[in-house]
């Protein structure tokens, strides 16, 4: 078996291949403040309730955006799965060729995305990844990362409203049935929702423009993370939801690099 972690701002996502499978997914809070000890019970518990042995994991391979948590999961892989973790990092093999001014200054979760997106799909593409930031990806046919945009997340947007703000309350992200709404709490979710939904048309319409110079074929979009799926039901330029593509790119890392 083979453990696949990718560590978000807000979210940890964790997954278990075996024989080229996912038989299992997870998502745990990120929390810099745990000991290596208090995230190897809680992967400990994982495997126990899904009837799996940490014995028989053979790899891992982790992605994190989350500097200070490393170290702390390089000891739980190695004190608790007995293994040396392969780091998404400088020097890796991807099959990408990453455009970027400085490629150092890439962050791990959007080459994993970029890999997956490029394995699974041979074709240009945009990725869409809605999570503490909301990150926008492009690569074309041939597997060049070109760059992107990153915007503040949709919860991110909302909590500085409410922070910033003396009589708007905190409020829970929904959709609401109009536009117009009429009383605070729903026109604060009004304009999140239906910003975000036209934010996202806009962003993407305009990259399909400039990644025409590079592909004959129109970009296909794809949209990960947490949040992707409140989104993309109201997205007219999203074609696929892929809530999983991060582990994805890091199965197909692993296999590109586990010699």
């Amino acid at each position: 078996m083979v453990l696949l972690i990718d560590v978000g701002n807000s979210n940890m996502v964790i997954g278990v291949l075996k024989e080229g499978k996912n038989i299992a997914e997870w998502r745990l809070s990120t929390d810099t403040k745990k000991t290596s000890d208090e995230y190897g019970v809680h992967l400990l518990q994982l495997f126990s309730y899904n009837n799996l042995s940490t014995e028989e994991v053979e790899g891992v391979i982790i992605s994190s955006v989350v500097p200070y948590l490393m170290h702390t999961l390089e000891n739980v892989i190695r004190k608790y799965f007995k293994v040396k973790p392969l780091i998404v990092g400088p020097g890796i093999k991807t099959g990408i060729n990453v455009k970027y001014d400085n490629p150092k200054e890439l962050g791990a979760d959007r080459i994993v995305n970029a890999v997956a997106a490029h394995e699974l799909y041979k074709k240009p593409v945009i990725v869409i990844d809605f999570g503490t930031a909301t990150t926008f990806c492009a690569i074309t046919a041939s597997g060049d990362y070109l760059g992107g945009a990153i915007c503040p997340g949709i919860k991110i947007s909302a909590r500085a409203l409410f922070e910033q703000t003396a009589k708007l309350p905190d409020i829970r992200i929904e959709k609401q049935e109009k536009v117009i709404c009429k009383n605070t709490v729903s026109n604060i979710q009004s304009g999140i929702y239906f910003g975000y939904v036209g934010q996202v048309e806009y962003i993407v319409n305009k990259m399909k423009e400039e990644m025409k110079k590079y592909d004959n074929e129109e970009a296909y979009v794809v949209a990960t993370g947490g949040l992707a799926r409140l989104i993309t039901n109201d997205s007219e330029v999203i074609d696929e939801l892929h809530p999983f593509l991060t582990l994805e790119g890091l199965k197909i890392i692993y296999e590109k690099n586990k010699e």
